[in-house]
């Protein structure tokens, strides 16, 4: 189906300098200026591309294996959702370089119509972030990130992969630069049959197909000694076909576009950078009730986006940064009440960073928020990071987030509720980081408490509405180790393996929400011998309650889950790979009623020109 497409302008902006010891790299663009801020405070999980491969079915199996985030899936590769620290899924911010893009219409990102492939980062932050990143920054935020690379002449990469379950995918990746130009585009194709049984479970995937493709494109040139100008865009497709249970059961499936484009103008100078961007999003979608009729229901989004990035050093030890951003957010449903909705909102954010000494860092955020008809709170956040010695870090923040309503949230029809407040939360944690020899490990506990939780209920007019009724108070802690080590130049090792330890609790039934599981274990594992690597992985989850009353006889059991991989680079360009996963054939689900593969296979090839 066709997207509509549109491009944006940008105006002059200037890019951004961020610990005043540190020398800039002119070799790198970042779209994400912000995240490399972030990263002198918070704990952020950084998954490459490389890692990305291991996990390339959809994107919620990456975040699954490879870190602490828990992802709810209705089958392989149908609808997903992610839950950071006990929070839902419209508490988890997407960012696409450094741009929110949760659904204008659900308020949250479907995990399984996001893209795995044409991002140089996939970074994972736990904790709040509404003060840079907006609405829906609660209990974490995903980023998407793409980076574009000078003085690094051509290169092309070809993925093909075949797969259990009739599974195929095509990935192309080809890049150049030069000292003033650089320039990648990217494109994906992945078409599952996905027709997988559990037979313990009575269970046969039917009417499980899905695919995707993806298309990249992104440029940055120096228009002067400390200016650039760039550019990125994605466009995606997608089909997702809902699994029934009965063969004679109808048949139904949804389907996504999306578009996203983004213009950046970036200066440096030594004191003060400055980078204002313009975005342009869209999202449609439609659902099929009946397979090969007409759609049944849909929407399309737009989201017209500007947002200026100003920092400046008042001393080398003293930076002030302050964010201004304006959205025009639009939408118009089909067969759902909503019709032709516009929304405007303002927001400025004021941060201020001092480093009194190479071993401490201190930073104090503010942020208001300007939503049509939506009162919205005042924000702040507070973090610091102090290398106490050689071998421990200890870190701290403290921060107050929030979440408007979603245009489903208020103006669906019948159901919408025009007199939503925003969802509040207050959250600190501490993290603690020891380095000993090549082991690394962290701790980070932390406490929660989310006021005014928008949850849809029941009605006596027979249909459900959104209402603020609940209030959450959810605490943990998250731990990760890590090791790394060389052997000789033919032996590498590197492990991580991560725990978290999730209390959510309904204040008023006591009890802990659903599909939050108390204890999660990942860890993956790889070794290098010439040109061999072996990988492995894997993953516990403690029981999960699918009730409200924590009921015992639906709730989802413990299962542990192992996956293996090898491969082979020969003159360094050619690479055939083969993957297990699920080699101990467990019986799991994420989603209740929705088992997941057991064993199944894929087989990769890599050529690097």
């Amino acid at each position: 189906m066709a997207l509509k497409r549109s491009l944006v302008l940008l105006f002059a902006s200037y890019g951004c300098f961020l610990y005043a010891q540190e020398k800039a790299i002119d070799t790198v663009y970042v779209f994400d200026n912000q995240m490399n801020k972030v990263k002198l405070f918070h704990p952020v999980t950084t998954i490459t591309p490389k890692d990305i491969e291991k996990n390339s079915a959809n994107l919620s199996e990456t975040l699954r294996f490879q870190s602490a985030v828990y992802i709810k899936e209705n089958g392989r590769g149908a609808v997903s959702s992610p839950s950071f620290r006990g929070t839902t899924a419209q508490q988890t911010a997407f960012v696409w370089n450094g741009i929110n893009i949760n659904s204008v219409f659900l308020g949250q990102g479907d995990v399984n119509n996001i893209a795995i492939f044409g991002y140089d980062a996939i970074e994972v932050k736990a904790g709040g972030g509404s003060v840079v990143y907006g609405s829906g920054a609660i209990g974490g935020s995903i980023h998407l990130n793409n980076e574009l690379k000078f003085n690094e002449g051509f290169h092309a990469t070809l993925h093909s992969e075949v797969a259990s379950y009739e599974t195929f995918q095509n990935y192309f990746k080809t890049s150049f630069s030069n000292s003033d130009f650089s320039f990648k585009a990217s494109g994906n194709y992945f078409i599952s049959q996905n027709n997988y049984e559990v037979p313990e479970k009575q269970y046969i995937n039917r009417n499980g197909k899905y695919f995707n493709g993806t298309a990249n494109i992104g440029f940055s040139y120096k228009i002067a000694r400390n200016q650039k100008i760039s550019w990125q865009s994605q466009l995606y497709d997608a089909e997702q076909n809902y699994p029934i249970f009965t063969e004679n059961g109808n048949r139904t499936k949804y389907a996504a576009q999306t578009f996203r484009s983004l213009l950046t103008h970036d200066v440096n100078s030594k004191s003060i950078s400055n980078s204002l961007k313009a975005a342009y999003t869209e999202e449609n979608f439609q659902y099929f009730g009946v397979f090969e009729a007409p759609k049944t229901s849909g929407g399309t989004g737009k989201n017209l986006i500007f947002k200026d990035d100003f920092n400046y050093f008042i001393t080398p030890k003293l930076n002030v940064n302050v964010i201004g951003e304006y959205q025009i957010n639009k939408g118009e449903g089909y067969q759902s009440g909503i019709e032709n909705v516009r929304r405007n909102i303002y927001s400025v954010a004021g941060l201020l960073r001092y480093f009194p000494t190479q071993k401490l860092r201190l930073e104090a955020g503010i942020k208001k928020d300007f939503i049509e008809n939506i009162e919205s709170p005042l924000l702040y956040s507070f973090s610091g990071k102090w290398k106490v010695s050689d071998w421990y870090s200890l870190g701290a923040s403290f921060s107050k987030n929030f979440r408007f309503p979603s245009f489903n949230d208020l103006y669906w029809n019948p159901g919408g509720n025009l007199d939503l407040k925003a969802e509040t939360s207050l959250q600190t944690e501490m993290s603690h980081e020891l380095a000993f020899g090549k082991f690394m490990l962290s701790l980070t506990p932390y406490y929660m408490k989310i006021k005014d939780m928008i949850q849809w209920i029941p009605t006596s007019m027979g249909y459900w509405s959104p209402r603020n009724v609940r209030n959450v108070e959810s605490y943990g802690l998250e731990s990760k180790i890590g090791f790394q080590q060389k052997f000789s130049k033919e032996h590498s090792l590197k492990i991580n393996t991560g725990y978290s330890y999730t209390r959510s609790v309904d204040l008023e039934t006591k009890n802990q929400l659903m599909y939050v599981p108390l204890h999660k274990v990942f860890g993956n594992a790889d070794y290098q011998y010439r040109f061999m690597n072996l990988y492995v992985q894997g993953m516990f989850t403690g029981k999960t309650f699918t009730t409200s009353d924590e009921n015992n006889d639906y709730l989802i059991k413990p299962y542990f889950v192992l996956n293996a991989g090898l491969s082979a680079t020969v003159a360094k360009k050619y690479t055939l790979g083969l993957r297990v996963n699920n080699i101990t054939d467990e019986i799991y689900e994420t989603m209740a009623y929705y088992p997941l593969p057991k064993r199944n296979y894929s087989f990769y090839i890599n050529l690097n020109f």
